[in-house]
């Protein structure tokens, strides 16, 4: 598919009651307010195609962007394709998209790992966005490498920026997720910070408890392996 057609499908998907809902969520400038549902109908038609992508993420368009974190191949996300990306971001939704694309790159874990340190409102979550998926998704990683990121959790989730700290919060639940072992970690640091205040906006989002998710989802595991 050519840019121009993507574009054009895209302004036609697009409606006055979803851009309504993503300004609440923090979306502000040049975007048609498509829904996830008919993007990930183009998705499927387009499946992988990294030039589109490039071109899509040029546009300066919200929609597309989110679009081209979904065809783009993660192979062929160079750093300077990923650091040019990185410098737009402007909202969790858009950065949350990108995380998830580089989740799936041989970069993710030197990204976690520069980036939770990052004091950029959007690095910084895309960091710990990162690490989540790490704890979800690497096996060969051993509990001891969470240890230096529970103990940060611990020491600064409440004195980072706002999305920052939701992506700090959400990887402290995924981390304890992991297993039995980090599973305690996890509630005795939610146990100690207490509850962490996120600003959701507008919106009607709440930020869960960390215990009984981490409890209701590792008992969930249990029966699966059973």
């Amino acid at each position: 598919m050519q840019v121009e057609q993507v574009m054009q499908e895209l302004q036609a998907f697009g409606t006055e009651q979803n851009r309504k809902v993503y300004q609440r969520h923090g979306v502000r400038d040049n975007f048609y307010g498509v829904s996830f549902a008919n993007l990930e109908v183009l998705r499927k038609r387009i499946k992988k195609d990294h030039t589109l992508a490039l071109q899509l993420w040029a546009s300066g368009n919200h929609d597309a962007r989110v679009l081209a974190t979904k065809i783009a191949d993660p192979a062929q996300m160079d750093q300077e394709t990923i650091d040019n990306w990185a410098a737009d971001l402007d909202n969790y939704i858009i950065t949350d998209s990108f995380a998830s694309l580089l989740a799936k790159t041989p970069s993710a874990r030197s990204l976690a790992e520069a980036w939770v340190d990052n004091p950029d409102e959007w690095l910084g979550r895309v960091g710990w966005h990162l690490l989540a998926q790490l704890a979800m998704n690497d096996p060969t990683l051993p509990d001891a490498y969470f240890d230096p990121y529970l103990d940060k959790i611990t020491r600064e989730i409440h004195q980072r920026k706002n999305r920052t700290r939701e992506g700090m919060h959400n990887a402290l639940i995924a981390i304890g997720i992991r297993d039995d072992v980090l599973e305690s970690k996890a509630i005795a640091v939610a146990q100690q910070i207490g509850p962490v205040n996120i600003d959701h906006g507008d919106t009607n989002c709440k930020t869960p408890d960390p215990i009984p998710y981490i409890l209701k989802a590792r008992a969930r595991q249990k029966v699966r392996v059973v």
